[in-house]
């Protein structure tokens, strides 16, 4: 094995793991949360309606993005199969990922641009995506078979540890709390108000120059395999995706394992994406406080993607699948039957049981920190079962199709917790719909070979 371009390609998780951590799950969301719920409190006087919009618009936000890389997705992993060519869409897609990113710097706290920043974050989140279905497509040349799920899992969790490691100096040195200093007592760098936000808004930037100076090791000691090179051909690439398709009708485990793996990567996507949200606005949680719930769960992540790619190496990916989905169901119930007063209708004591912390605080804590290692180690082992479901030859097109799975019905949960959230002006109900999934992904898992079919 290539010790120095495995380290180039797990520097993609590093580089790329914070857009998940800052943005999507614990700062920027639950700023753009704090910031939209104001927006609405003032049209309507409602706190508890202004919270169920702010959630519904990021919701609806997230399922335009799902739409788009779930028609997109196998389109081009077809093409970059078929002209042998993966890095060059790598460095375009690094370009929107950079872009997005750092366009989240114009969310004011007051007057926000809501749609342009949701818009920008989705521009972020498409670059992301695609980069990875991309970076994806490698790992198979990258080592032996039966060494996959360690390098996996080792990635995950060499990303999440870049996650912590960026939420650490983004809470450290540049997003202010209530008082106006940083977690550690400083005044934000660079000069930056905290009376309008700019510590917090500088997260936006900050991830796309974390990005950049990470994806040196990337893009100095990766190298796509040599082999022949092809002029780009929509015609020909199209017709070898729809009869990969058609070929799941004879693939039997393949076609189930896209199934539950579409169900569950989207309920938990879906997880962190409304995370943030939920403790900004359910919970009432400052945007620093949820920096620290990140820095709780990004370590559990990290650590359990590292124990799950050994015991991915043990038993296999399916087991890890299974066990860590059953936790994220229970999660899931966890927070359908919690607010800030009660948990499952028992009312919680009133006072704070854990230095300023409540019960409520305390059980969300212990579920960030089993939705970042459960979820971790479930995208861990669903990759490297993806691996043993294809060949190194019709890698990139194989993960575009999981990334299809994974994106077909993207918009279905941020959708159905949007819907549902809209509809009954309850975000802890919203989130219900994520428990089906769930269970639905396990199901499916039945008619999965552990082994895969190798080569059709």
């Amino acid at each position: 094995m290539d010790r120095k371009r495995i380290w180039g390609w797990w520097f993609f998780d590093w580089a790329s793991q914070p857009f998940h951590t800052l943005l999507l799950t614990f700062v920027f969301s639950v700023y753009f949360a704090e910031v939209a719920q104001r927006h609405f409190l003032n049209v309507s006087g409602d706190l508890r309606l202004a919270g169920a919009q702010a959630q519904a618009l990021w919701g609806y936000g997230l399922s335009v993005t799902g739409v788009v890389i779930a028609l997109c997705a196998p389109i081009l992993g077809a093409v970059a199969d078929t002209s042998g060519r993966r890095m060059p869409w790598i460095w375009f897609f690094s370009i929107l990922y950079v872009a997005g990113s750092a366009g989240l710097w114009g969310l004011m706290p007051t007057q926000p641009a809501l749609v342009q920043a949701v818009v920008l974050f989705g521009i972020g989140l498409i670059g992301v995506e695609f980069a990875t279905i991309f970076t994806n497509a490698l790992l198979p040349g990258l080592a032996p078979r039966d060494e996959i799920g360690r390098l996996s899992g080792s990635g995950y969790a060499f990303g999440y540890l870049g996650g912590v490691v960026s939420l650490a100096v983004m809470l450290a040195l540049f997003q202010e709390t209530p008082s106006g200093k940083t977690l550690i007592g400083i005044d934000p760098l660079f000069g930056l108000d905290p009376a309008s936000r700019e510590g917090t808004r500088f997260v936006g930037p900050f991830v796309a120059v974390w990005y950049i100076v990470f994806m040196i090791p990337f893009f100095l000691w990766v190298r796509e395999p040599r082999g022949p090179r092809q002029p780009i051909r929509i015609g020909v690439a199209m017709r070898d995706l729809w009869a990969l398709i058609r070929s799941l009708r004879h693939r039997r485990s393949l076609a189930a394992w896209l199934a539950s793996s579409m169900l569950s990567r989207d309920a938990l996507n879906a997880l962190y994406g409304f995370g943030g949200v939920y403790a900004g606005t359910v919970l009432g949680w400052p945007v620093f406080l949820a920096g620290v719930f990140g820095v709780v769960s990004a370590i559990a992540a990290a650590i359990v993607s590292w124990l799950g790619g050994r015991a991915d190496r043990a038993w296999g990916p399916k087991p890890v699948i299974v066990a860590t989905t059953l936790i994220l169901t229970g999660v899931c119930l966890i927070v359908v039957g919690m607010d800030r007063q009660t948990l499952f209708g028992l009312a919680t004591p009133s006072t704070p049981v854990f230095g300023r912390f409540y019960v409520p605080d305390l059980v969300f804590f212990a579920c960030g920190a089993l939705i970042g290692g459960a979820g971790g180690a479930l995208q861990a082992a669903s990759r490297t079962l993806m691996v043993r479901h294809t060949t190194p030859a019709r890698a990139t097109e194989g993960f575009g199709l999981y990334a299809l799975s994974g994106k077909a019905t993207a918009f279905l949960a941020p959708l159905l917790i949007a819907v549902v959230t809209d509809a009954t002006g309850n975000q802890r109900i919203g989130i219900s719909p994520l428990i089906l999934l769930f269970i639905l992904s396990l199901v499916l898992l039945v008619w999965v070979k552990p082994e895969g079919e190798g080569e059709q």
